[in-house]
């Protein structure tokens, strides 16, 4: 077969040629790739819905390769993420949909607010999804050959998710990445905790509400979150504090902080409570100091950035008005 010449000339202009497997092009990639998932009982119908006529897209392998020009900092990053309009635009939504939200909260046992905050961080309350095919970038990050088996096996569980009825091909719809939906779960996260809350037969996280707060919840669920407990707060350390000792790996109970003199952001004492705690500084030690709990390291299953975790424990306090 010959080479896709579009493909190389576009990666040649964009410097990554060398990235690409030099034994084989798209196409024979591409036969290979459908006799596998014809192995895994994808159906022709599935593989010819999904996959023809499907070419690399230069520009998913640009965003994948990009590095930043510059890093947020953390109160940069919390005025982008935790503007004061997504808090009332959050409040608003969780008037919105406050029965639903209930229920959902009743069943996983996860607060409203941080299913509205995961949310609301997320795709602005499912205003902004992402504009790509997730099967066409997930087969020319799975092609591509840098992060080749993660993206294939992911492309793989994309296509049973059409194979069974959740989501048409040309409707499946996420970012550059492959995160889909409103809930911008990769398809290992869909087949794993995506439920069908208004079981119509669907798991859609795209476009029904019930579906997206109850697979949020279950996610958060499964990884053991507490609904009777906080994510964490502000708090002050002592002067000489060691910045070391600022890591999840260190765990003392809130009491045991409390007698390092560790203190609440304003300087009161802390609760005095046996929970199991650590110290994090997220913007080493020059920026704010949080005491964290089991549901902070949660919300990092989601996604792993201490940025990220803050953002939603913030969003989640203000919607609730704490």
């Amino acid at each position: 077969m010959k080479r896709n010449t579009i493909w190389f000339a576009a990666l040649a202009a964009l410097g990554l040629c060398a990235a690409v497997p030099v034994q084989a092009d798209f196409q024979s990639w591409l036969v290979d790739l459908r006799d596998e998932a014809a192995g895994k009982g994808i159906s022709k119908e599935t593989l010819d819905a999904a996959l023809t006529g499907i070419k690399p897209i230069p520009r998913v392998v640009e965003l994948d390769r990009k590095q930043p020009e510059f890093t947020l900092t953390f109160d940069q990053y919390m005025n982008r993420v935790v503007p004061r309009s997504r808090v009332e635009k959050g409040r608003k939504k969780l008037a919105e949909n406050k029965a639903l939200l209930t229920e959902v909260s009743r069943k996983f046992g996860v607060p409203p607010q941080f299913i509205v905050a995961f949310w609301g961080v997320e795709t602005d309350f499912g205003r902004v999804t992402g504009g790509f095919k997730v099967i066409d970038s997930l087969a020319t990050l799975a092609f591509d050959g840098r992060r080749s088996a993660f993206f294939r096996k992911e492309l793989l569980l994309a296509l049973q998710i059409i194979e069974g009825g959740h989501i048409a091909a040309n409707a499946m719809m996420g970012s550059w990445a492959g995160a889909m939906g409103q809930a911008q779960f990769m398809p290992s996260s869909f087949v794993g905790y995506a439920v069908d809350y208004d079981k119509d037969g669907r798991k859609d996280i795209w476009k029904t509400r019930a579906d997206v707060f109850g697979s949020a919840a279950n996610y958060l669920s499964r990884y053991g979150w507490r609904a009777d407990e906080r994510w964490g707060r502000r708090v002050k350390v002592p002067e000489g504090f060691d910045p070391k000792r600022a890591d999840l790996k260190v765990r003392k109970s809130v009491s045991g902080w409390a007698m390092e003199g560790v203190t609440q952001a304003d300087g009161t004492p802390l609760p005095d409570s046996d929970l199991d705690a650590s110290i994090i500084l997220p913007a080493k030690a020059a920026g704010p100091a949080y005491i964290v709990y089991n549901n902070y390291r949660v919300i990092l299953r989601w996604n792993r950035s201490h940025y990220f975790a803050i953002a939603i424990g913030r969003l989640a306090d203000q919607i609730a008005g704490q």
